[in-house]
């Protein structure tokens, strides 16, 4: 590799309060350990909990250090190996960065102080990077590198909140994958596209703020399309589109504003998978505790996933040919823009910064 290489990257300055308090900058060219693979990174995607990182926002966890490069979501080419890395002599391949170090087993393994784009751990939005090998994932051959980098976050938690209901662990564990379509007979709602859900089977009942978004989903294969802002009283026409019985699963993705009306949406016995936190805490309202009690409905927290979900949920989208949704795509220069434009939270499908 040129010894003039520059490492170009957006960092996050300790006194940050907002997005466009970024700063693009000059940084050391990483060198590959003995285990590791220095990445040429190409695109990024970028999440809710960036916003959070990058305006150092009380609402997500950590002392995040100063002129911490954000972004956990990556894709790239491998350029350069350690001496004992097991992807000697596959320079060149496509790659997407598993974005933490939990491997494999159940969400004890996570920490999150090791989650790229946080705490002490810079992440995607630079040309370079290196990664440990058993956090770098060969990509979906069918997609492009911007397609590769929005699989990440929004994808394997989502498939990792469904994996969890059909094995019935709810640990972060995964059981042996059989594929085929098994959510078949089965009723989801979701804040999104829900094209794994409906990958899989399931009746998908889609929620959204905007018609536009709504009929995306309709493309990815929702049966049913609520608009929440002309219905705000959304969970009542779950339940009539449900004949009365609720959802086996909700992906909720709203958080404190949204909970109740998820509980409300789902079946005795039923699932609320929380994946986000899109709108700020609240007071746990009255009713929430009887909602739970009376009926044994499942709340469960969905954070992060293991590298092992990863690998399986990037087979998955290749089996099925599954392409994410890119609402906007942005040149690096424009890395500010991207985070504007996801602050305002109108876009279908997923904001992406193109690297090189």
């Amino acid at each position: 590799m040129a010894a003039s290489t520059t490492n170009l990257a957006w960092t996050i300055p300790s006194d940050a309060s907002a997005t466009n308090h970024l700063i693009k900058r000059s940084v050391p060219l990483p060198s590959p350990g003995p285990h590791q693979a220095l990445i040429r990174l190409t695109a990024a995607s970028l999440n809710y909990r960036d916003i959070l990182i990058a305006t150092r926002s009380p609402s997500y966890p950590g002392n995040h250090k100063p002129d911490l490069v954000p972004g956990a979501d990556g894709a790239g080419i491998i350029y350069a190996v350690g001496p004992s890395s097991k992807w000697a002599g596959r320079e060149g391949t496509e790659v997407l960065l598993h974005p933490n170090s939990w491997l494999s087993g159940d969400v004890r393994g996570l920490d999150l102080s090791k989650v790229l784009g946080g705490f002490d751990g810079d992440g995607t939005l630079q040309s370079w990077i290196v990664e440990d090998d058993d956090r770098i994932i060969p990509a979906p051959s069918h997609l492009t590198s911007l397609e590769s980098a929005s699989l990440v976050t929004a994808g394997v938690t989502a498939w990792s909140a469904i994996r969890e209901g059909l094995d019935g662990r709810f640990d972060g564990g995964l059981e042996e994958w059989k594929g085929g379509r098994r959510l078949e007979g089965k009723t989801v709602l979701t804040m999104g596209t829900g094209g794994i859900a409906a990958a899989l089977g399931a009746t998908v009942i889609a929620t959204s703020s905007s018609d536009e978004k709504l009929e995306h989903a309709r493309a990815l294969g929702a049966k049913h399309l609520v608009n929440y802002v002309s219905t705000p009283n959304w969970d009542d026409e779950v339940l009539r589109l449900t004949d009365g019985k609720g959802v086996d699963q909700v992906i909720e993705v709203g958080g404190a504003r949204t909970l109740m009306r998820s509980i409300n949406s789902t079946r005795p016995g039923g699932l609320i998978s929380l994946i986000g936190i899109l709108s700020a805490a609240e007071d746990i309202p009255k009713e929430f505790v009887p909602s739970v009690l009376f009926t044994g409905k499942i709340v469960k927290g969905c954070v992060a996933f293991s590298r092992d979900a990863t690998a399986e949920f990037a087979k998955f989208v290749e089996e099925h040919r599954i392409k994410p949704v890119i609402a906007k795509e942005f040149d690096f220069d424009g890395a500010v823009d991207a985070f504007n434009a996801l602050e305002r939270q109108d876009a279908v499908g997923k904001i992406v910064v193109r690297i090189s």
